[in-house]
């Protein structure tokens, strides 16, 4: 009688609890900002931001008082000066040095960019210009009417930056990634000098940071001088903190 190998049932395995499960495989992320559009997304959002808290706080300074009024302007004043700066460097000596590099059959598309480019800084230079002489008219007159004026004059510059920005961030940022070699991008930041105090660097250092991820910080501190770091771990952060309580009557959001 021939033997009959008999095969047990294979014992099934027990499904694992959905918990356990392996999660899907995330999308790909979309690519990150090179060094260039980052920067100039960082300075960006600080602008936007700026603009929209000076037209909110403005609404619930008190007449008359003059050391509240004094701050508001003045920040106002730092902001201005920050943006204004940033338009000439981008309009002396970035946008040529993309304009350079951007292949022949990019360049009529990059030149009507920054073509629009021009005729959308030129109008909110001069509205920049009008908030300077709105914030001295306040300073002066510490009245709820020139305190309202300069409000509204903030929010518009803010509106016209907000579109501004985004359209710059469309069209021209990504060629800034695709184009600019380092060696280009490095000659143009060493052109961007303020000329502000180092009070007022650390200050601008921390309104840069505050809206940062952990990649966005950290690049944007490594690209600084070894002593504005130290500066900013010493005594910097500290003084921010203080300087924006002043500011908002609330402390940053980080």
């Amino acid at each position: 009688m021939t033997a009959v190998a008999v095969r047990s049932p294979a014992v099934p395995t027990p499904r694992l609890p959905a918990d356990r499960l392996a999660p899907p495989a995330p999308a790909p992320a979309p690519p990150s900002p090179g060094r260039p559009a980052a920067y100039q997304q960082v300075l960006h959002q600080l602008v936007r931001r700026e603009l929209r808290t000076l037209a909110d706080v403005a609404t619930w300074a008190p007449d008359g008082e003059c050391a509240r009024t004094g701050l508001l302007t003045c920040h106002a004043g730092l902001v201005t000066r920050v943006l204004l700066h940033h338009h000439a460097v981008e309009r002396d000596a970035l946008w040529p040095a993309l304009l350079r590099r951007v292949p022949a059959a990019e360049r009529p598309a990059a030149e009507a960019a920054v073509a629009a480019w021009t005729d959308a800084c030129a109008g909110i230079d001069a509205a920049l210009r009008d908030l300077d002489t709105t914030a001295r008219q306040w300073t002066v007159a510490g009245s709820g009417r020139a305190r309202s004026a300069f409000a509204l004059a903030c929010r518009r510059v803010a509106d016209a930056v907000d579109a501004q920005t985004a359209e710059e961030e469309r069209t021209l940022l990504p060629l800034l990634d695709a184009h600019l070699p380092d060696a280009d991008w490095a000659a143009v930041v060493r052109t961007a000098r303020c000329g502000l105090s180092a009070r007022q660097r650390l200050l601008v250092l921390g309104l840069a940071l505050e809206d940062c991820c952990a990649g966005e910080r950290t690049r944007v501190l490594h690209g600084l001088p070894r002593g504005t770091r130290l500066a900013w771990r010493l005594r910097g952060g500290g003084r921010y903190r203080a300087a924006v309580v002043r500011l908002r009557g609330a402390p940053p959001a980080r």
